[in-house]
């Protein structure tokens, strides 16, 4: 049998006994001869709405196979799901009808595969005594899953004790989408494969950079709290979180543990848990340009299509784009020329009217950069303000103040 143990980098499991900075252990509760019989009945939309949530946290590759299924327990009148890949948690609870209590752990692949397969009608779930084997039935449908004890899984951790906010969803959702892009997805840099969010006063900043861009948001949030507090989110985290909120209403209650080394974030119906990552994130305030000598202010949209055609080129030519600003000359509007080139194979140009200050300019950024960040924009106008075609391009959506872009060029011949 094995033992748990709580430390800052798992969600309770470890490779071999270790002990928390107070020498504490943490192990799991010795599992029962038997598993308590379970019987339960659920909507089957109701189900495959629910595993298809905590699926997303089941460990693909992993040495402890427990962690490739789903838990199922009964929880106060509902069903509780809940998966962990050790790294994140995510619990989920729907509505049933629950004439025994019990718990059991089924394979997440067969158990969503098999549900989602299933015609929308009830399905009466049931564990018999001193059996590990869950039988499904559902309209003229019926399985037998093996599965295993409960209490073997790996504890989701309780994240109490540190600073509690309550968050806006639909705010926090575009503040999520509009900077978890730009974070870095190799790990060559640990803290740039994470979101640095930091609460001050009536402020959430989230701040995302991976060498080549960064994207910061600030969030209002109704609660001072009482002192400054930083810490860095896995992107992965709230790429999940992400998901969750498109249509949620209730605000979104985020807890940190008293160490600082794991964050809740509780829904409705959903909580989700994750590790943070231990380390500095770099000083970004100092790389946000003060000043511009050119700056273009086009309709995102437009532009949005225009980089996606030059892309089209671009593709053959190291994703490199070229932008030129163009001032007006007497009532003719300014232009933002865009073009891309691959040798061999062809080029493009496209224009659009742009409303342009200071001096004429050129800067060529990497496509996909770009793209992702235009994407992310609420429509609207957009501006981009550059020095020389070697400084950083800064993008700013026009009358947003809470956001800002920077994106460094890319070197090209002209």
């Amino acid at each position: 049998m094995s033992a748990y143990y709580l430390d800052d980098h798992k969600l309770g499991l470890a490779k071999r006994p270790i002990a928390d900075r107070s020498g504490l252990r943490y192990t799991s509760v010795k599992p029962s001869k038997w598993v308590i019989a379970m019987k339960v009945s659920c909507l089957q939309e109701n189900l495959t709405k629910g595993l298809g949530i905590v699926g997303r946290a089941v460990a693909t590759r992993t040495t402890l196979p427990i962690t490739s299924h789903i838990v199922m327990a009964t929880d106060e009148g509902r069903l509780k799901l809940a998966a962990t890949n050790l790294e994140i948690a995510l619990s989920c609870w729907i509505g049933a009808q629950v004439e025994e209590e019990g718990a059991i752990t089924t394979p997440a692949r067969l158990l969503v595969d098999f549900v989602s397969s299933l015609p929308s009608e009830r399905i009466d779930m049931t564990l018999p005594a001193r059996s590990r084997q869950l039988k499904l039935v559902c309209a003229r449908n019926e399985a037998t899953i093996g599965g295993m004890d409960a209490d073997d899984f790996p504890p989701i951790p309780k994240v109490e004790g540190g600073p509690s906010v309550k968050l806006d969803p639909q705010t926090l959702h575009r503040a999520i989408r509009q900077v978890v892009f730009a974070a870095a997805t190799d790990d060559s840099r640990p803290v740039l494969t994470g979101v640095d969010a930091v609460l001050e006063e009536n402020l959430l900043t989230l701040a995302a950079a991976d060498g080549f861009r960064l994207a910061v948001h600030n969030t209002a949030i109704k609660e001072k709290v009482p002192e400054r507090t930083e810490i860095i989110i896995p992107a992965r985290a709230l790429g999940e979180l992400d998901r969750l909120l498109a249509e949620e209403e209730d605000p979104v209650e985020m807890t940190l543990n008293s160490a600082k080394t794991q964050v809740l974030f509780r829904l409705k119906t959903v909580e989700l848990v994750s590790q943070l990552i231990q380390g500095t994130f770099p000083n970004y305030s100092q790389l946000i340009p003060q000043s511009y000598a050119s700056r273009a202010v086009v309709d995102v949209s437009e532009f949005l299509r225009e980089t996606r055609i030059a892309s089209i080129f671009a593709r053959d030519g190291s994703g490199i784009i070229r932008l030129q600003f163009s001032p007006g000359e007497g009532s003719a509007p300014g232009r933002l020329t865009i073009t891309a080139r691959a040798e061999e194979v062809g080029d493009n140009r496209g224009e659009l009217d742009a409303a342009v200050e200071g001096e004429a300019a050129k800067i060529a950024f990497n496509g996909k950069y770009l793209q992702e960040v235009l994407q992310v924009l609420d429509g609207g106008q957009v501006a981009l303000e550059t020095t020389s075609p070697s400084s950083p391009g800064v993008i700013r959506p026009v009358g947003v103040e809470n956001y800002v872009h920077v994106v460094m060029p890319m070197f090209v011949q002209w």
